[in-house]
């Protein structure tokens, strides 16, 4: 079930990003290859008391604000048997919430305050908190009352956006939880364990946490080191699971960006939150979160040992079912600096596509996701291409890649060039226009793709065994 999701997060800060944006993204993994998904728009509504969110996989219901901003929502399209798990948006206040990376706290800690069956679990969370906040610090206060209302029903963490600040929250325990505040300069990476190390409760501007956190740890004895409070330590793991399976994926975005540090793959102290040794773009992202160890021994597809290519948990994976990165930038105005780059399928093979967040629709594509295969649906049209590229990996990797290259350069300049013609728009007719020219970037982008798979498709013809050459009229 989806529930059991294994995911990586990236949080980059507007001082780390090379145009002043603010930037968080993830990989959506489960643990079932096929989960289909959709792409769409949940509107705003104001004036409306009464509205109720029901959980499909527990008994948890809360009753929603009478009032919500638009947003945009991922969500599985069997939501019925899996759960909504809307996973991202950026609202109409350019506000970014992606949710969520499955965060495991240790047995010390939850003895003592367990996880609540029928409480707030990651399939209703983006649901109940991304129509409703202001800001980035909103959402953790949203989210952080919601848990102390009905409890938590797994350990989540939460990566929250807006044009100054970047929040990452991990909820470990029923009840208790700790936020941080990435520096602008910096970038963070987590991978499916507590990640948050020292916190300084008097530092207000970069920390938010639970009620009662520091008693709690201080009445059950649960602070193993003399001096400080290291959330990791305290309410972490660090076992042969992190090491194999979370550790060395923090490992591999970290040597991407900082390249000049050495350190190893298995170290459960390697950092949260780093300075690059560069600034960061989408497309730095975007490497990493399609990733699979790439140019080490420990890539499945490269010149390892068969023990080195199978040590370690890529990033990528035949489990993503979609990709984001939530961009707010600062250098436009407000009412198209919000870009969704979706990747649909999963980011190894497939392009990441941008859409600016003020839309009132989504692509018919992306919108009405069959839950069996059909050619014209985004999920399954681009999940195809990945498995014929990989299922021919040497033959068709160059092609992708070069693919892939073309693509992010269209992108990047059809975001400018959308920018600069919606200059003299705004309102409604700004939203109008911005709705249409995603469609025309979903269609270029879906063109181009089509003409790779037709391409790949011929040449594997050409690889049949079922072959024999003797005589040219045979």
């Amino acid at each position: 079930m989806k529930k059991l999701s294994a995911c990586t997060t990236i949080l980059v800060g507007k001082k780390a990003s090379i145009d002043g944006s603010t930037m968080i993204a993830r990989n959506d993994d489960t643990f079932l290859p096929i989960n289909p998904q959709k792409f769409v728009i949940k509107e705003a509504y104001q004036n409306e008391p009464g509205k109720m969110l029901k959980s499909w996989l527990n008994k948890f219901e809360m009753e929603l604000p009478a009032n919500g901003y638009r947003t945009q929502a991922v969500p599985n399209v069997d939501y019925k048997k899996f759960g909504y798990y809307e996973e991202s948006g950026i609202n109409e206040k350019n506000v970014a919430m992606s949710c969520t990376e499955s965060t495991y706290g240790n047995e010390r800690t939850l003895a003592f305050d367990p996880l609540v069956k029928d409480g707030l679990d990651e399939d209703c969370m983006q649901n109940a908190v991304a129509p409703y906040i202001d800001s980035a610090r909103d959402g953790i206060r949203r989210l952080g009352s919601l848990i102390k209302k009905y409890g938590s029903a797994a350990g989540n963490s939460v990566l929250f956006s807006d044009k100054d600040e970047v929040w990452y929250m991990e909820i470990v325990t029923g009840h208790h939880w700790v936020a941080q505040r990435i520096p602008d300069d910096c970038y963070a990476v987590a991978a499916n364990r507590v990640s948050i190390q020292e916190v300084d409760f008097n530092d207000h501007d970069n920390f938010m946490y639970s009620e009662g956190i520091q008693e709690f740890v201080a009445e059950h004895h649960l602070n193993m080191n003399p001096e400080g409070f290291n959330f990791r330590h305290i309410f972490g793991t660090c076992n042969e699971k992190d090491r194999h399976y979370n550790t060395p994926r923090v490992w591999f975005a970290q040597k991407f960006f900082n390249p000049e540090i050495e350190q190893d793959p298995e170290d459960g102290e390697v950092p949260f939150i780093r300075k690059a040794n560069r600034l960061l773009t989408p497309d730095d992202l975007e490497y990493v979160l399609g990733s699979h160890y790439n140019e080490t021994p420990f890539d499945p597809y490269g010149k390892g040992t068969e023990e080195e290519k199978h040590r370690y948990r890529p990033i990528g994976l035949n489990r993503t079912q979609n990709s984001h990165i939530l961009q707010i930038r600062n250098d436009v105005p407000e009412d198209r600096a919000a870009i969704f780059w979706l990747c649909i399928g999963g980011p190894t093979f497939t392009p990441f596509i941008p859409f600016f967040a003020n839309m009132n629709d989504t692509p018919a594509s992306f919108k009405d996701t069959q839950l069996s295969f059909r050619q014209s649906d985004a999920w399954w049209f681009y999940k195809s291409l990945a498995a014929l590229v990989e299922s021919h990996y040497p033959q068709f990797v160059q092609l992708d890649t070069d693919f892939l290259i073309e693509m992010r350069r269209y992108h990047r300049s059809r975001v400018a060039e959308i920018t600069k013609a919606s200059a003299n728009l705004s309102g409604a007719e700004l939203t109008d226009f911005l709705t249409k020219e995603n469609d025309k970037t979903v269609d270029a982008t879906r063109k181009a793709a089509e003409e790779l798979w037709g391409q790949m498709l011929t040449e594997s013809i050409k690889m049949s065994k079922l072959t024999f050459n003797m005589d040219a009229n045979l």
